[in-house]
This record gives structure tokens, sequence and C-alpha cells, in this order.
């Protein structure tokens, strides 16, 4: 992230503020990217009120900043988010020494929507998973591969950046398990089921091959010129599917992690046993899906029962 427009103070703060977090914090290139945006727009919102310094920066400085994204129609859950990371680095500035005291301990972040994650029903996945089936029928690499990935992800409920850094190595096929290694470093055991061992297989014999090359190393998922598959790469093979769709408002992998963990919790699954699946590092994150399941149940019922 650039901050030409920042005084020098807070450019620097920035950047080592960047540092600190893939460093000893050991947070993803995507989540510091995020943090570094909302601490860019917090400062430059500071700089805008001749703010030069760090120590310049007061409790009001940061709820104006807060009030100026609302009132831009910014909704709740990001205004909470930015206001986790302006505490966040707040409080980081401090123990850094680089102000002496912190102006957003009194810092109220405002509620998330209560809004529930998008979620596929099961015949539609089955639909999408036919097709997919289908297409890799002629044994093209990309329709082998497209049909293991998202397989693999419906399957696992992984995230699509730990999808796209899986190794060969971390499948264990005997066991039907994989090694990943998710938010902060933190590695975890999924199982996978028979469907997906199966798409995988069938593009690690009659796929990876023709796409491997010299600098693929022991990526699990090839990109068309034989590199690491990207997420956004991932991400387009998935978006594509759920327009062919035509019947969902779901755009992207993370539909798929909502579905798989959705669907484990219909399916009679233990919550904790669905939190160690997803690599939630709180039981909380993993109970919304709870309240989608029991959304469904609602609606079935109010649609079926007769003094609903």
């Amino acid at each position: 992230m650039e901050n030409k427009e920042l005084p020098p103070a807070l450019a620097d703060a920035v950047t080592s503020f960047g540092r600190y977090l893939e460093g000893e914090r050991a947070r993803s290139v995507h989540t510091v990217r995020a943090y570094l945006s909302d601490v860019g727009s917090l400062l430059e919102h500071a700089a805008q009120e001749g703010v030069g310094e760090l120590s310049g920066i007061e409790l009001g400085t940061i709820r104006r900043w807060l009030g100026s994204q609302s009132e831009a129609g910014v909704s709740r859950s990001t205004l909470a988010r930015r206001s986790a990371t302006a505490r966040s680095f707040m409080a980081w500035a401090l123990r850094e020494e680089l102000i002496e005291s912190d102006p957003a301990l009194r810092l109220r972040a405002p509620k998330k929507e209560g809004s529930l994650p998008g979620v596929l029903q099961q015949q539609q996945l089955v639909r999408v998973l036919t097709d997919l089936g289908l297409a890799a029928k002629d044994g093209a690499p990309m329709a082998l591969r497209d049909r293991a990935m998202v397989e693999l992800l419906y399957a696992t409920g992984i995230r699509v950046g730990e999808l796209a850094g899986l190794d060969i190595d971390d499948l264990d096929p005997d066991r039907r398990t994989l090694r990943v290694v998710g938010k902060g470093n933190k590695e975890r055991t999924v199982p996978y089921g028979l469907p997906a061992a199966l798409a995988v297989d069938d593009w690690l014999r009659r796929g990876r091959g023709k796409l491997v090359t010299s600098g693929s190393g022991p990526a699990l998922f090839l990109g068309v010129r034989g590199g690491r598959v990207d997420q956004r790469q991932v991400r387009s093979v998935v978006r594509g599917l759920f327009e062919a769709l035509g019947d969902t408002a779901a755009t992207g992998p993370h539909a798929l992690r909502h579905s798989a963990a959705t669907h484990l919790l219909d399916g009679g699954a233990d919550l904790r046993a669905v939190q160690e699946i997803l690599g939630h590092s709180s039981l909380a994150t993993t109970q919304i899906y709870t309240h989608v399941s029991v959304d469904r149940l609602r609606q079935s019922y109010q649609q079926a029962h007769p003094r609903a």
C-alpha cells in the first residue's frame, strides 16, 4: 500500500504496522491488505483534519471517520470491522510508544447486521456437481481441475485461500483427510468424502500431468500455465458455475463453505466438530449456521403447517 498523500509520520506508521501484522502476527497477505486499507482510510481522514502525527488522533477523530463512512452507505458489518481495525492499530501504536494514550479504548463498535450467509440448497449443489462431472468426462485438464476444486471446497468447507495453498502431500488418500494451514498459520486436519476423493484422484491421474511444468512444485491445483492456481481463478470458476445455475444469489467460493457448514448441521453434526472442520477460533462464529438451519426450519413450518 502506498501512502503518498499522508504526512511522513503517518505513512511510516502504516508501513510499520504492516510489518508487524506480517511478521509477529503472521497474518495472510489478504488480511494485511484489508487492515492497511482501513488504517490508511482512517489516517487520510485524520490528515484532512490537519493531523500530522499519531499523537494528534483523538477519539473524536475516529468517530468522525466512522460517521463519514456510515453517511457514505457503508454497512454496519464493515463499520464494525473498521472499528476493530482502528482499535488494533491504536493499541499497537501505544505498545510501540508512538502515542502516550490510546484514544480508541472508549470506542464502541456498531453492531453487525444479523444477516445470514448465502447458502445453496442441496439439490442446487447436486446440479452444479453433476454438470462438472459431465464436463470432466472427456478428460480436459481444466474441467478435471474445476470439478476436483469444487468437490473439495464443498466436501471440506475450507476457505478459497486454503484450497489454493494445498500441496499434493497435504492429502492423505487412505484416510480421506487433508492437512490445511488456516488463519494465523494454524494447522488442522479435515475429512472429505468419496465423491471428492474420486474427483481429486481423477485430476491427479488424468489432468495435472498435462499442465505440470518445472515451476509447478508440489501445488495440488495448477493454473493453465502450470503455476499454482490463485484465488482469483478459483473465484472465477465458482462464480461462472453459480451464474449458470441461475436460481441463486450466491456468487463465490465462500457460499460453498457456508453450504457445507449448514448441511453438516442439518444432518446432525456436532457444533464443535463443525467448528474444528471450518477452523473457527470461536464457537460463536460457527453458531451462525445454526441460525441458518433454524431459519430454514421455520420457513418449512410456516409453509406446511395449517396453523402456522
